[in-house]
């Protein structure tokens, strides 16, 4: 009976005139000592209900989003000969790596309110809510932050590094840096018509240290103390090694 009644209500659904198929070339993301980046190969296809529409063609958009945390970003002047810290924003939320890829130039695949209503863009995915009463131009410390995370790779806008062919198989490769957050990564992929998202899809991608990358972070983490002791064991061991060397090549 309950098999009746499931059917009866998928078949009382709209269908669904396009919609995301997507493959990963890979879920998790290992982190280890020698680890410099990896490379994330995003592909799918669009499945559909009914012949592919006439008009405007079909646009891809990718994202991938680190973990968020709240950043606190300040201004400094010289006054008096000296660097000082006059102005501070405190960032609600900011990815820790944030990446958009698309199949066209990002003002021609999606419009501002669609932007607004899904956070897309860069700036739209940084939530900050509130600022100083003092500080006049708060906006300039959110480009702040996206300036300085596009120069180390942590935010990247991919303009036209979605390849789509015949309006049914997408595919973009998106490289994550060395210096990588752990934790959960959301990718979304969006199917666009003239600016408007008519599909969208979600999934992620698992980055964990492991092996001594992993070891060493629980034991800073749960046992500092030890950590300390150890770090500061290996500080004397090296500094007395290296003044044996020096020793010897000074004989």
């Amino acid at each position: 009976m309950l098999r009746y009644i499931i059917a009866f209500i998928m078949l009382a659904l709209p269908a669904v005139a396009e919609e995301v198929v997507l493959g990963l070339s890979k879920d998790e993301v290992a982190i280890t000592t020698s680890f410099d980046g990896s490379d994330v190969l995003i592909f799918g296809a669009v499945k559909r209900e009914a012949p592919i529409p006439d008009g405007d063609p079909l646009e891809v958009i990718i994202t991938v989003s680190g973990p968020s945390e709240s950043v606190t970003v300040r201004r400094k002047e010289k006054r008096f000969g000296i660097w000082v810290n006059i102005d501070a924003v405190e960032i609600d939320e900011a990815p820790s790596f944030y990446a958009v890829a698309t199949s066209a130039p990002l003002r021609d695949v999606l419009n501002d309110v669609e932007d607004l209503r899904y956070k897309i863009s860069v700036p739209r995915a940084i939530r900050s809510v509130g600022a100083p009463m003092a500080v006049q131009d708060a906006a300039a410390f959110t480009q702040a932050i996206i300036r300085i995370r596009t120069k180390s790779d942590a935010y990247q806008l991919l303009e036209n590094g979605v390849s789509v062919d015949a309006q049914t198989l997408f595919q973009t490769s998106i490289q994550l840096p060395a210096a990588l957050t752990e934790g959960e990564y959301k990718t979304r992929i969006f199917l666009t018509r003239s600016g408007k998202v008519i599909s969208d899809y979600e999934t992620s991608i698992d980055v964990r240290k492991i092996g001594l990358e992993r070891w060493l972070f629980t034991m800073s983490r749960e046992s500092s103390l030890l950590y300390g002791l150890m770090s500061l064991a290996i500080a004397i061991a090296a500094g007395w090694g290296a003044s044996a060397i020096f020793r010897v090549f000074r004989l």
